[in-house]
């Protein structure tokens, strides 16, 4: 017998409506499961790629193991922390009603969602999509009209480290770990690299573990208590302490071209979480690459946006727009804290100001730009911002825009 329904708020969408399936309380892979847990933490990364929900207690719409839900089209649903402990066996999930019941859905109930229209591939620009890792690669490819609208793949090299076990904290501190790490974060590179179609490249955003996420999966060092791990020691700041990662960014390198020969020039390097210009010409000479190797900066924080053209003229060779860390900076609202949801607004004016700089100034410089946008906020960016080269969008949204048809006509950014 079904009970009631345990109302909840819907963090990410899947593709179908109502899906159910045997409650997993654990770290372990099931198939078919419905992952329930009170947050999602990388040491859930094996239980999360077999699952085919999640119910969890904490956590915002863009937190970074949501971002891993969204990318691979798995729901989210967060509900009350009293009601977690009410689920046990099979639960349904109803993603239209945002609520899960205790018990198997009715046959015929799980119906797919209907894409709705979207703007048209032309207006992405030269797209790139988010990933988590290479199966996201090859369904993109293989399952959308026109894939050659996607010039290249994103990927977070912690993604790659939750995916294989590998633990950088402990691996980084020195010794033949250091090789060894080099070596696994390129054989996975070189598979991803290898699916790609022709035109198409792999960016790598280099090692951004935030203590909150290193501390799930580290054994022998020691990871220190930060009061607010996103405003802490990580991203580009980290790297420029890390005697032991240039190291490992050199054998990962050398690993690629062994494998890849020429086609390891498709894999390029982007710095992560930037101040300001500053860092950014710091990280070059410490990292020991040379003026050719390609490096694009991750613009997050509102400094660098104030900076984009300073960092521009330090030799970043193309931006992203992280807009999940730039808004909470911008509002003050911790993007993985449900309690100041209301504040954590993309569409915010702030917001959007911020996105314009960026893009105008990038325009000066002749450098190009991509914005990361949720699928629910694309056509808001279209309409009201200046065109960026293109967008960026976690790979399952961005299918979903390439297999929706678009329009008859559509107003595409605000005159620059």
């Amino acid at each position: 017998m079904i009970e009631r329904q345990i109302r909840g708020v819907l963090l990410t969408r899947g593709t179908e409506s109502v899906v159910d399936g045997p409650c997993n309380r654990t770290a372990l892979p099931v198939e078919g499961s419905i992952l329930v847990a009170q947050a999602i933490t990388p040491e859930l990364y094996g239980a999360l790629m077999t699952a085919r929900a999640v119910v969890c207690s904490t956590g915002g719409r863009t937190g970074h193991m949501q971002s891993i839900c969204r990318a691979k089209g798995i729901p989210v649903l967060r509900v009350d922390p009293a009601d977690l402990d009410k689920l046990a066996g099979v639960v349904t999930l109803d993603l239209e009603r945002e609520s899960v019941t205790v018990g198997a859905a009715a046959a015929g109930t799980g119906v797919a969602i209907t894409s709705p229209v979207g703007p048209p591939p032309e207006v992405l620009g030269s797209a790139c999509a988010v990933i988590a890792d290479l199966r996201d690669i090859r369904g993109l490819n293989s399952g959308v009209p026109r894939p050659s609208v996607v010039e290249s793949f994103f990927v977070r090299e912690e993604f790659l480290c939750f995916a294989t076990g590998l633990r950088p904290i402990d691996d980084l501190r020195g010794g033949a770990a250091v090789n060894a790490y080099g070596r696994a974060i390129a054989e996975q590179l070189a598979v991803c690299a290898e699916a790609l179609l022709p035109g198409q490249r792999l960016i790598l955003r280099m090692l951004d573990l935030r203590s909150n996420d290193a501390v799930h999966i580290t054994g022998e060092a020691t990871v220190p208590r930060e009061p607010n791990p996103d405003m802490g020691l990580h991203g580009t700041r980290w790297l420029l302490r890390s005697a032991a990662y240039p190291q490992a960014l050199h054998v990962m390198l050398d690993t690629l071209r062994g494998r890849l020969g020429t086609q390891a020039a498709r894999v390029h390097l982007s710095a992560p979480f930037l101040t300001d210009a500053e860092e950014f010409a710091k990280l070059r000479p410490h990292l020991g690459l040379s003026p050719e190797t390609p490096l694009s900066a991750f613009i997050e924080t509102p400094a660098a946006v104030h900076a984009t053209s300073d960092i521009c003229a330090a030799g970043a060779d193309e931006l992203f727009v992280g807009t999940k860390d730039l808004v909470q900076f911008y509002l003050a609202a911790d993007r993985s804290n449900h309690l100041v949801a209301e504040s954590y607004r993309t569409r915010h004016p702030a917001v959007l100001d911020g996105l314009r700089r960026v893009i105008e100034d990038a325009r000066v410089t002749g450098t190009p730009t991509r914005v990361f946008a949720l699928g629910a906020d694309l056509q808001h960016y279209i309409e009201r911002l200046p065109a960026p080269t293109g967008y960026m969008m976690c790979v399952s949204e961005l299918t979903h825009v390439l297999r929706s048809p678009g329009p008859p006509a559509l107003t595409v950014g605000k005159a620059a």
